[in-house]
């Protein structure tokens, strides 16, 4: 199925024509990508789209999304993928988490005969709702190939079933469990970054701004050499021009993303906390370096333009890329030859971030 729709959608021009819907998309001074488009049309057409935005029910929204993400990605064979569970926060139940790393990478070489790789810890996306390890499986194999590093996916308590502020319990718990099992896991000590996307990418700011020289997380945990936001959601508020000028008809829909706030922040209270919007914290100074990921035409596009211009003014260092033509979750959108590109780009920079020397510490 994934490679017939990547044929259909590779000349995007005849279905479009097919659907009556050949004229461009315009929005914001934006261009729509036009295998993109013609993916939402045929969605629309196909009754695919309406399942996939604003349902109220988890279960629905969890089941479709496995079912779309088992179609839109394609998987590589070259990762090596292993299941296992880890302790979650005191009271809380174990963690599962899923460890990726390449074939031929992390041993064998290196001059002690062993290759330690830098980690990231990836948080899935999916409004704090829907989301697992198996929808962002296929991602996840690709970060490990093209970045070159460990990453472990987390599968982090989800809304509504367990609400705000468990999923940053469980992302702080497992991002923590990782530094200290570096040597068991092949990894270069301290070498640990932390990476998500929408709802993952909330959840990664968090984590970052959490480990910095606070003492929640314990000893021996240091912060993030690096943080990876793609099309993160950082302000629970939601009012950005963004979200009013692409906030329908584009997948991720305002409606949407109302539920999905109200499912992970019920008590209205939490909406300015840090820990639900990082935008809000009071000091951005001295987190990791970071990249910043969005799209045109998403509507949480001047959330993560906003989150990189904070962490900019804060003295951050940040590469912020704004991928004009794509909308929310092209990360995950393999079958589109231009989203698949774009997300490969994404891997390689976060590579490269991961990469790079890290500064001794100061005395």
């Amino acid at each position: 199925m994934a490679r017939a729709l990547a044929r259909l959608f590779r000349n995007p021009e005849p279905v479009l024509a097919a659907l009556g819907r050949s004229a461009p998309v315009e929005r914001d001074g934006r261009v729509l990508n036009r295998s993109v488009q013609a993916m939402i049309e045929s969605a629309v057409r196909s009754g695919t789209a309406a399942r996939t935005t604003g349902v109220p029910d988890p279960e629905a929204m969890r089941s479709q999304l496995r079912r779309v993400t088992r179609m839109a990605m394609p998987v590589r064979t070259d990762v090596h993928a292993s299941g296992r569970s880890i302790p979650g926060p005191e009271g809380a139940p174990d963690i599962p988490v899923r460890v990726y790393r390449q074939f031929g990478r992390g041993i064998g070489s290196g001059p002690t005969g062993r290759e330690l790789l830098p980690a990231v810890v990836y948080l899935h996306g999916g409004g704090w709702v829907a989301g697992d390890l198996d929808t962002h499986d296929a991602t996840c194999r690709m970060l490990a190939a093209v970045s070159r590093c460990l990453v472990v996916a987390v599968d982090y308590r989800r809304a509504p079933e367990c609400p705000f502020p468990a999923a940053v319990e469980d992302a702080v718990a497992a991002y923590a469990w990782v530094q200290r099992h570096c040597s068991e896991l092949g990894v270069a000590d301290g070498r640990v970054g932390v990476m998500g996307d929408s709802a993952g990418g909330n959840l990664a700011a968090v984590v970052a701004q959490e480990t910095s020289g606070g003492p929640s997380v314990g000893p021996g945990v240091p912060p993030p050499v690096a943080q990876g936001l793609v099309y993160p959601g950082v302000d629970a508020r939601l009012d950005t021009p963004s979200l009013r000028s692409v906030g329908d008809g584009f997948f991720l829909t305002r409606t949407g993303m109302e539920y999905f706030r109200s499912a992970y922040l019920p008590d209205r209270a939490d909406w300015e906390s840090a820990k639900a919007s990082p935008l809000l914290a009071d000091d951005l100074s001295g987190l990791a370096p970071a990249l910043v990921v969005t799209a045109g035409f998403d509507p949480l596009r001047d959330d993560g333009a906003n989150y990189a211009e904070a962490l900019a003014n804060a003295g951050v260092e940040v590469e912020y890329r704004c991928y004009d033509d794509q909308i929310h979750g092209f990360m995950g959108m393999g079958i589109l030859s231009d989203s698949l590109a774009l997300a490969t780009e994404v891997c390689d920079a976060m590579g490269r971030l991961m990469h790079r020397p890290v500064p001794a510490p100061a005395g």
